[in-house]
């Protein structure tokens, strides 16, 4: 499994943030042992800056039995209760407010790892007074599958972003479900080669957009180079959606990034590539569409867990390298393998 530093290093990228020296620090001072403790810890220090700069307040519909008139009087209610007589009446009004439901989400995700098991008693006591730092008018909201999906939904800024992605990841991977009694699913998630998958494939995106300023980099869906005697018969084509495409005006690279726990794999006694990515690959080049004059390639990146690999080909008239990336390395080696990759 990848050490904790770098997990930490392909959140930050993943989720589009900078690694905070501080975070380092604590994890450097007191070595975690599970994500968990790392996830934590991370929570602590976007909890904490989110506080030191103040919680945003935004509009809140309230309603309630009020003597003076404030925004829309609603009758029925106030009729019903004979309140009018009595020279009140129920209004509903909008007000400033932090009780944000992704507040009230952090809120909830401090208070239910302050009393989990698997985090060790000094990050639970700093839980428990964070969460007491918060402004009493925050309610602490449970994470459920369906608040972080309306979450998503309202697109938020990249601070907000970062800290729904924290929790949901927490809340995925360490927090009781509802239907569970109060059972933990405690799991190293890094065992998760779905999870760790969808990490390594936005982290290593993501360091490109970052770090370097020779080629545009994004995912391209690349079409079909084909014809049918049905036009709609094209619908029924698999969509071919590449990872990453770096693009510059003399080069183009369709990278694949693949976590498995091996690049190759054992077929009659004799170890070989993975066919299947292989065979990816090579479809996105046989489709993809390049401007004149541009040198077109394909990498297919797998962490280096097994044994290194780094072959070249020529396939189909294009270049294509399949390597590894070693995630055990110091943080700066993996940096500068994967800027010479692209070099």
């Amino acid at each position: 499994m990848i050490p904790l530093a770098t997990l930490y290093y392909l959140l930050c990228y993943a989720w589009q943030r900078l690694p905070v020296p501080a975070v380092l620090q604590a994890t450097e001072a007191t070595p975690f042992h599970r994500p968990l403790e790392l996830l934590t810890q991370m929570l602590l220090h976007a909890t904490r800056e989110l506080l030191r700069t103040g919680l945003p307040r935004g509009y809140q519909t309230q309603e309630a039995e009020l003597r003076e008139l404030r925004g829309r009087i609603e009758l029925a209610p106030s009729l019903g209760r004979g309140l009018l007589p009595q020279g009140r009446a129920v209004c509903t009004y909008d007000e400033l407010s932090a009780n944000q439901p992704l507040y009230q989400l952090v809120a909830g995700t401090l208070a239910a790892l302050a009393n989990h098991r698997a985090v060790p008693v000094a990050l639970r006591r700093d839980l428990g007074h964070l969460r007491r730092r918060l402004p009493a008018e925050v309610v602490p909201l449970a994470p459920t599958a369906g608040i972080f999906a309306q979450l998503r939904h309202q697109r938020p800024a990249s601070r907000e972003a970062f800290l729904l992605h924290l929790c949901e990841l927490i809340y995925q991977t360490a927090l009781p479900e509802p239907a569970d009694e109060g059972r933990g699913r405690f799991v190293d998630f890094r065992r998760d080669e779905r999870l760790m998958a969808r990490l390594f494939e936005q982290a290593v995106r993501n360091f490109y957009r970052r770090e370097q300023r020779q080629y545009r980099v994004f995912a391209e869906t690349i079409a079909w180079q084909a014809v049918a005697p049905q036009p709609q018969d094209l619908a029924l084509l698999p969509t071919m959606l590449t990872d990453t495409t770096l693009e510059s005006p003399a080069r183009k690279i369709i990278l694949d990034t693949k976590y498995y726990a091996a690049a190759l794999r054992p077929r009659y006694d004799q170890q070989r590539l993975i066919s299947p990515h292989l065979y990816q690959l090579y479809a996105y080049l046989q489709n993809v569409r390049s401007a004149a004059g541009q040198h077109l390639e394909g990498i297919l990146l797998y962490p280096a867990a097994t044994a290194a690999v780094d072959v070249h080909y020529t396939l189909g008239g294009h270049p294509v390298r399949i390597v590894t990336l070693d995630l055990h390395q110091p943080w700066p080696g993996i940096a500068a393998d994967l800027l010479a990759l692209v070099a």
